[in-house]
């Protein structure tokens, strides 16, 4: 039988491998593990490690990667450190990792490094600023390349990538836009959300930009509280900058305009985006998810 490991850093890359994750725990011949690390294990960004757990995977290995004082150097290095002990002990055949952040890097250097398949998802895509850095290295580390669409597959090629070697499967998460199983009043009840009407925020920080962080996150505030409107406002990843978000949100606190989230379950967060009557921020869900939905969308800022 042999062995899968999948890694996960945030809530975002699990919406979007998980659905792949249960067809190898489904297989009878496949063995899942799951390498849970990053921001899954912090507190402040909703301790979304339960939310893995909720899905019954047999193997599942828990990894804190950051310190009081998250720096992302410190923890890719941490994640070098932990991953590559971790995959000696259970010797897989297959790493598959997601996206463009530390966590998918740190394993992938492992991977290749130790001579051991790496599959990447979602390689050949742009993100803009250190993101596309990170993204297309762990696509040169990897060997495998499951991707979205056929400008992915080209960009991959014009890397150097072997065009055997790159997959188009499409977007794993549209899989569940598509078949969402949970309504819009289950989400609301599940979150204690009482808005009739309502938009979504997500802004995450540049890290390219830090200088400026605490000044685009004091404006994008400000902009929601000046709007009049109602927001279901979500907390940015935990990349350089992301204090300078969270000092400005603390505005919103105790004002019934605001419900604010650490994270939400993706289908709950699927069935309060298809109901919005608009996304603002820099998520990239504003680019993917929200046009499949056909949702309107406001991008601020370079990202």
């Amino acid at each position: 039988m042999k062995k899968i490991v999948f890694i996960t850093g945030t809530r975002a890359d699990f919406a979007k491998i998980k659905s792949l994750m249960l067809k190898v725990e489904q297989s009878q011949d496949f063995e899942l593990f799951v390498f849970v690390t990053g921001m899954h294990l912090s507190q402040k960004f909703g301790s979304t490690a339960t939310e893995v757990g909720k899905y019954g995977f047999t193997n599942i290995f828990k990894y804190i990667n950051f310190d009081k004082y998250f720096q992302m150097d410190k923890a890719l290095a941490s994640t070098i450190d932990g991953f590559s002990k971790y995959i000696c002990e259970i010797g897989p055949d297959l790493i598959v990792v997601h996206g463009d952040r530390i966590e998918p890097l740190a394993a992938a250097i492992v991977g290749s490094l130790n001579n051991i398949l790496v599959a990447h998802i979602e390689g050949g895509e742009l993100s803009g600023t250190i993101d596309d850095s990170l993204r297309h290295a762990i696509s040169k580390l990897s060997h495998i390349h499951l991707v979205n669409d056929k400008i992915a597959k080209n960009r991959l090629i014009q890397l150097g990538e072997d065009k055997k070697s790159i997959f188009i499967i499409g977007s794993p998460d549209l899989e569940i836009l598509s078949n969402n199983s949970v309504s819009l009043e289950a989400a609301k009840e599940y979150y204690e959300i009482s808005f009739k009407n309502y938009a979504i925020a997500m802004f995450h920080p540049v890290t390219t930009e830090f200088s400026s962080m605490d000044s685009q996150a004091r404006d994008f505030t400000q902009a929601l509280l000046d709007s009049g409107k109602n927001f279901i406002v979500i907390l940015p990843n935990n990349d350089l900058g992301f204090e300078f978000i969270l000092q400005n949100y603390t505005k919103l606190k105790d004002n019934d305009k605001f419900k604010i989230f650490p994270s939400l379950r993706f289908e709950c967060f699927i069935a309060l985006l298809e109901n919005a009557d608009f996304i603002i921020g820099n998520s990239s869900c504003i680019l993917k998810e929200a046009i499949f939905l056909g949702i309107k969308g406001i991008n601020v800022g370079t990202r």
